[in-house]
């Protein structure tokens, strides 16, 4: 077994080869008898003795599997198998997880850089990129992630801070949301980014009452002004990272996944990592669409989607970026902020493009995924839906601020709403950052996921990770108290949710997302077995304890994974 709990099924053999940096995976490239399945007898498993959850209300015992699929359950299992796996009494078995919107390459990338993610100070985040300046003489740039904006008051950074601790080097930050960077005076100069930079359209560059940059820049138009200056990636190196991440996301019961942001560069990387089996889950990837050159993108995507011919590796979707986040002022609003009385945030796309760009992804036959979390952009994005009349399951994600004349459209379009279910609490950046922005009744109205299930829509939960955990354990009764701890204020409590809800929606919902509910997301007869082996039931315990609950395997395919007991995935 691997050290990272994932199981190396190739152990065994004796041609066992390493293959460049990759010293755990599989030699898949060149050994014909691990990778001839002909050699391999199926046969009927029974696993049996923990309670079942179907991913409806009713629960079984028993789950019949044969050559990867579930063939019976509970009462239907005759005698006839060939091997029996008894599971402890006290274990629950659950449908695999889905994650609808993750970043599993950037998350990778984040976790070679400076750790600052959760690090609760400035003053932490910079002894932090100290550290790592002074263990990694070499690197040319230092990039990481994610540091908390609430951490320093209003959000505000500097370059000049940064400094203090590197200054022979660039140095680049990426705040929690993913929408900010923060950078020293070094990464400013490299990329000639002065007092007379324009803002880019779609971006921002904080400023000093002169105009000179402060060291933080908003939304993908203003921060390529500076990344596009980081030394391009190899793919070995994104391999690497793609092995890292899957197996987390692996070990935390998520065995189907998509990554809502793949560039061009990326591409050959995921393809390098199905071949070498460095990608440990299924991957669908969702190919992000700019105004900038849109055209030029749309053109080339029939011929990207046809390189992906198997069923690990898809490419069905593409992404587009409404808006930016509430924390850095960049959401699309109705109204102004209250912080800046002359700005309604960001409005990335102008509405006859985005309605152009819509209308040609759609005639492709791709899946329209819309970043949208302003209200102002919540209803572009479904103006736009109904004008291109998109019925191809489109997904509207973070959805976090619905105005109430949009929120019964979302059923009649047929938009599939995407929450990230751990932010679903009052945490600081919403207490400190948000609300002092927008308000306290337009903060009290984000994440209505209540009303949007009452409504009839279909709902599917993605982590969103890098940006917050991807591990589901760790969210999935977030929802259900809407607290920061137990005795916390329930935040909005009018929209809490039942955990079978939110369970339903981290496992049928993403089967449903991605158009595979015949195939993932319940223990049915006939579908994949794809399976999770919890140490309790997480109807059974205080709702603030299921996030304790332990992984104590996770089932492929009928294949076990992951063999040992971990953590949730934190």
């Amino acid at each position: 077994m691997a050290a990272s709990g994932v199981v190396n099924t190739f152990q065994a053999c004796s041609c066992v080869r390493k293959l460049g940096e990759f010293e755990d995976l599989a030699h898949a490239l060149y050994c014909t008898r691990c990778t001839d399945t002909s050699i391999l007898a199926q046969v009927k498993k029974l696993y049996t003795g923990a309670e079942c959850f179907s991913g409806a209300a009713k629960t079984f015992k028993g789950l019949l599997v044969e050559d990867g699929y579930i063939i019976a359950v509970g009462a239907d299992i005759t005698d006839n198998f060939d091997e029996e796996e008894i599971f402890n009494s006290k274990h629950f078995i659950i449908p695999a997880f889905g994650d609808g919107h993750a970043h599993p390459l950037f998350a990778g990338r984040e976790s070679q850089g400076p750790q600052v993610t959760g690090l609760f100070s400035v003053a932490e985040t910079l002894a932090e990129v100290a550290k790592f300046a002074s263990e990694n003489p070499e690197s040319e740039w230092i990039v990481g992630g994610a540091y908390e904006a609430s951490i320093a008051v209003g959000g505000f950074f500097t370059a000049l801070s940064l400094d203090q601790v590197v200054n022979d080097r660039p140095v680049v930050l990426h705040a929690s949301d993913h929408h900010t960077i923060w950078v020293n005076s070094k990464a400013l100069e490299i990329a000639q980014v002065t007092q007379n930079t324009p803002d880019p359209a779609g971006g921002s560059i904080a400023r000093s009452s002169d105009g000179t940059p402060q060291g933080t820049l908003r939304e993908p138009a203003a921060i390529e002004l500076i990344t596009r200056h980081i030394p391009a990636r190899t793919i070995v190196e994104d391999v690497v990272c793609l092995d890292w991440a899957t197996k987390r996301m692996l070990s935390s019961g998520i065995t189907y996944a998509a990554d809502s942001w793949v560039e061009p560069a990326m591409v050959d990387a995921y393809f390098e990592a199905e071949k070498v089996g460095a990608l440990h889950v299924d991957i669908d990837l969702a190919f992000l669409i700019t105004p900038e050159n849109w055209r030029e993108q749309v053109s080339n995507l029939q011929t990207q989607r046809e390189r992906f011919t198997g069923r690990t590796l898809t490419a069905n979707s593409v992404k587009f970026l409404a808006d930016g986040a509430l924390s850095a002022g960049t959401a699309y609003l109705l109204e102004p902020y209250l912080d800046a009385p002359n700005s309604c945030g960001l409005k990335i796309w102008q509405n006859d493009e985005l309605l152009a760009a819509v209308k040609s992804c759609n005639k492709l036959g791709f899946q329209i995924h819309i970043h949208a979390i302003g209200d102002g952009a919540i209803r572009q994005a479904l103006d736009t839906l109904e004008s291109a009349g998109v019925t191809n399951r489109p997904v509207l994600v973070h959805a976090q601020l619905i105005d109430p004349a949009d929120l019964p459209r979302i059923a009649t379009l047929g938009v599939i709403c995407n929450f990230q279910p751990l932010w679903m609490y009052l945490d600081p950046m919403n207490k400190e950052l948000i609300e002092p922005r927008i308000g306290k009744v337009r903060n009290n109205r984000q994440y209505q996921i209540r009303d949007v299930i009452d409504s009839g829509a279909h709902i599917s939960f993605g982590s969103d990770w890098p940006v917050t955990s991807q591990a589901p354990l760790q969210g999935v009764a977030v929802p259900v108290h809407r607290q920061e701890f137990a005795g916390a204020e329930s935040w909005s409590p009018q929209q809490q949710i039942t955990l079978l809800e939110s369970l339903t929606a981290y496992t049928l919902g993403v089967a449903y997302q991605f158009g595979l509910e015949a195939e993932l997301g319940s223990l049915e007869v006939g579908k994949r077995a794809d399976f999770v082996v919890l140490s309790a039931n997480p109807f059974k315990v205080p709702i603030h304890e299921v996030r304790d609950i332990k992984i104590v395997a996770v089932y492929k395919n009928g294949e076990k994974v992951i063999a040992e007991k971990r953590g949730a995935g934190r």
